[in-house]
């Protein structure tokens, strides 16, 4: 940036890319001169729905996920789901992990059309014309602004965004073979629909709805190291991120959400045991 010679305020800097790149981008924007203009162009599923539309900048530090960051808004977004064309299948599951998310926890409608969908779910869907695909893809944008707009600088630490992403942090940086950013939320939303289902707050067959959906949709449900010993651990630094409380979200049946303070390591147990059995009975995960 030093280079470049920009000026503070009269010239922008413009990021062109993926989640980490545009994490980046932002992150040094943030720092620069304590503040200078830039633009997101996010040109990934993930990015377009997800790391390209909020407030938050972030990178890796130690063994931590983004655990340098600022809150520092773009100047603007560009969102072109013709970009999309160009991403090959993996991470365009990738992304729908997150519009999974946003289903499960918000809009039951988005949940029915992934499902109508689960088939179609490709790079050339998503960036073409039709307009189940459109809808899918403003939806889930909608649904993420609903959330984050009143809540930017996540003075309420009760986010239903959260779904996915209590202890996928810590599976995406052990993970070995690495997993993307969306099939570690994945296996977090499969443990998390079956710690739903342990309390009757998802029946048992909107639990096997929300597991076939991520299944077909490519991500998958387990990781070897996705083992008590890691979520413990998890919890454990999510409770400090989260000031004090577990704050989890949990679906409250399909396009519902409830937060839970008092999940406890048997439960836990019980759940892992539960996607061992499902997937035995079902066909095992999917991941890369």
């Amino acid at each position: 940036m030093a280079d470049a010679e920009l000026l503070r305020r009269g010239e922008v800097v413009i990021g062109i890319g993926g989640g980490v790149l545009l994490d980046v981008v932002g992150f040094a924007s943030s720092l620069y001169r304590r503040g200078i203009p830039y633009i997101r162009i996010p040109t990934t599923l993930m990015g377009q729905i997800d790391a390209g539309i909020g407030v938050k900048t972030g990178i890796n530090h130690g063994d931590y996920k983004n655990r340098l960051g600022t809150y520092f808004a773009p100047s603007s977004a560009l969102i072109d789901p013709m970009f999309l064309q160009s991403l090959d299948q993996r991470h365009i599951a990738n992304g729908v992990a997150e519009i999974i998310k946003m289903a499960l926890i918000k809009d039951r409608t988005l949940f029915e059309l992934l499902e109508a969908m689960s088939s179609h779910l490709t790079p050339e869907s998503f960036s073409s014309d039709d307009d189940v695909m459109k809808e899918i893809i403003t939806r889930s944008i909608a649904g993420m602004l609903a959330e984050l707009e009143p809540n930017l600088w996540e003075a309420e630490l009760a986010r239903c965004v959260d779904y996915g992403h209590t202890f996928s942090p810590s599976l995406e940086l052990l993970a070995n073979p690495g997993l993307l950013h969306g099939e570690a939320v994945a296996v977090d939303m499969a443990l998390c629909v079956a710690l739903a289902n342990g309390r009757g707050l998802l029946t048992p067959e909107e639990t096997d709805r929300a597991l076939s959906l991520i299944q077909k949709s490519g991500l998958p449900l387990s990781h070897p190291v996705f083992n008590l010993h890691l979520l413990e651990k998890a919890l454990s630094d999510t409770i400090k991120h989260r000031d004090g409380l577990q704050r989890i979200p949990l679906s409250d049946g399909i396009g519902n959400v409830v937060f839970v303070n008092d999940l406890t390591l048997n439960e836990l147990a019980n759940a892992l045991n539960f996607l061992e059995k499902h997937e035995k009975a079902f066909g095992g995960d999917v991941a890369a």
